[in-house]
């Protein structure tokens, strides 16, 4: 692992996962405050404030408006990487967030809170433009895919625990300061901007679209540090010609397959299951989970940040952890850790009228989702994504897969205030269930991918 190769993995990571998990945590600490400005603005445009229920609605729309974003960035990712390669998708999409903190930036100045909701989508096309599109230049064969396969969700995790510090009413958590706190985006971006253009494009697009093997061969030499890269541009001439000669299956070919319908049928489960496991709802509103629990309104901030800092030490386990126990454990273990937490979290909250200190059970509970989630769940899914599949099935079972990922997003964070109203403490079991299943099903079907090829993996399945 070279100081190159690992700086320009920080660097896409830093302004693409980690401002994804910031965009996740970021509209939770100031929910309140932008609720008061939507009443307001309210107001003063048809002389009456909002009732309750349309603005729930409204709050919940600008939460959860960003997967909707996701989606559509995920769904133009190839084209972009296709025409300006990895750096130039990257650099484009890197302009479209200092486009949306100026929007939501300037929100309240204008009174706009279309401004805010606008900002909120395009940070949203952003995240998925980068999630999918832009993977680090390995060779293959490598024995670092799965530690840096991990690495994203590592910064995911840096990202909602900035936006859980920033959060605190020391910092960026006072009503004044709320278009500040959403409009911080610019800074990653701009920052993964100006550093950029010091590192060359994906040795793989210069060499397999472009047919640049001098270009290819010179950003081998910085990425891997050595003089000797003609196996590495061998193996990736090969690659050229395999995929000149090979079909790529579009994704109504791909859902009817019936060659690979366990292993497309696996990825829906997990990519649903990893945003319907109820980490979204914990994300964008923890600190309403946490007064619903009880803990006092003036150490909810803090508490919500112990949260942060512990899943940024369960994603480096994780991390460190895949190669040596393995991608099938992980997710197994997250899942079930998640699901028996969610359970932790109804019975906590029908108890603690009567046992005060079942609040603290709550926290845990949600440390314990947070935790489960980030040592293999946030993760694995992508990874086992590229396991599964050969070449010309890959990107039409990203995009499903990516697609699925999105909707569950916006579903859950659009109707979780709803369903909290009306279950009240019994929504966390609707999340107990789907973990468990999701959990039983990588147990029963999915085999572990580590170490194993394409085709050892469909004599597993078949």
């Amino acid at each position: 692992l070279t100081f190159s190769l690992l700086s320009v993995t920080l660097l896409v990571s830093f302004g693409s996962s980690m401002l994804y998990g910031y965009n996740l945590a970021v509209v939770n600490s100031p929910a309140e405050h932008i609720k008061a400005f939507y009443n307001i603005t309210w107001s003063q445009r048809y002389g009456h404030g909002l009732a309750s229920g349309p603005l729930t609605l409204l709050y919940a729309l600008t939460v959860s408006i960003f997967a909707l974003g996701g989606l559509l960035g995920s769904l133009l990712v190839g084209v972009l990487v296709e025409r300006y390669g990895r750096n130039g998708a990257l650099s484009r999409s890197a302009l479209l967030v200092l486009l949306a903190g100026g929007f939501m930036g300037f929100s309240r100045e204008l009174g706009s809170p279309e401004m805010v909701i606008i900002g909120r989508s395009i940070t949203g096309l952003h995240s998925g433009e980068c999630f999918l599109g832009c993977a680090q230049p390995l060779p293959h064969g490598t024995n670092l895919r799965g530690f840096l396969g991990l690495m994203p969700s590592i910064f995911i995790c840096l990202g909602v625990f900035s936006a859980q510090v920033l959060g605190l009413p020391e910092l960026l958590g006072k009503d004044r300061f709320w278009p500040l706190f959403l409009s911080v985006v610019v800074v990653p971006a701009s920052l993964q901007l100006l550093l950029l253009h010091c590192f060359p494009e994906s040795p793989r697009y210069l060499l397999i679209e472009r047919n640049d093997v001098c270009g290819a061969t010179k950003a081998l030499h910085r990425f891997l540090g050595t003089a000797d890269v003609q196996d590495v541009i061998k193996e990736m001439k090969e690659e050229q010609r395999s995929l000149s000669s090979m079909e790529m299956v579009s994704i109504w070919r791909l859902l009817r397959d019936r060659a690979v319908r366990w292993q497309m049928l696996s990825v829906m489960v997990v990519n649903a299951g990893m945003q319907l496991s109820g980490i979204d709802a914990i994300w964008f509103y923890t600190n309403t989970i946490f007064e619903n629990a009880g803990i006092p309104v003036s150490q909810i901030p803090y508490t919500t940040m112990g949260t942060g800092a512990i899943e940024v030490v369960a994603g480096l386990i994780g991390c460190f952890t895949i190669e040596r126990v393995g991608r099938r454990p992980l997710i197994i273990i997250g899942f079930c850790a998640m699901g028996i937490c969610s359970a932790g979290i109804t019975i906590s909250l029908l108890l603690q009228a009567a046992l005060p200190w079942m609040r603290y059970i709550s926290v845990a509970c949600v440390v314990g989702i947070i935790a489960g989630f980030c040592m293999g769940p946030a993760g694995v899914p992508f990874l086992m994504t590229a396991e599964l599949f050969m070449q010309s099935h890959r990107p039409a079972a990203y995009i499903v897969g990516g697609s699925l990922n999105w909707l569950c997003n916006f579903t859950v964070g659009f109707i979780f205030p709803f369903l909290q109203m009306s279950a009240g403490a019994f929504c966390y079991l609707v999340f107990c269930g789907v973990c468990l299943l999701v959990a039983l099903y990588v147990y029963l079907v999915i085999p572990e991918t580590k170490n194993k090829t394409f085709m050892e993996i469909s004599h597993i399945f078949a």
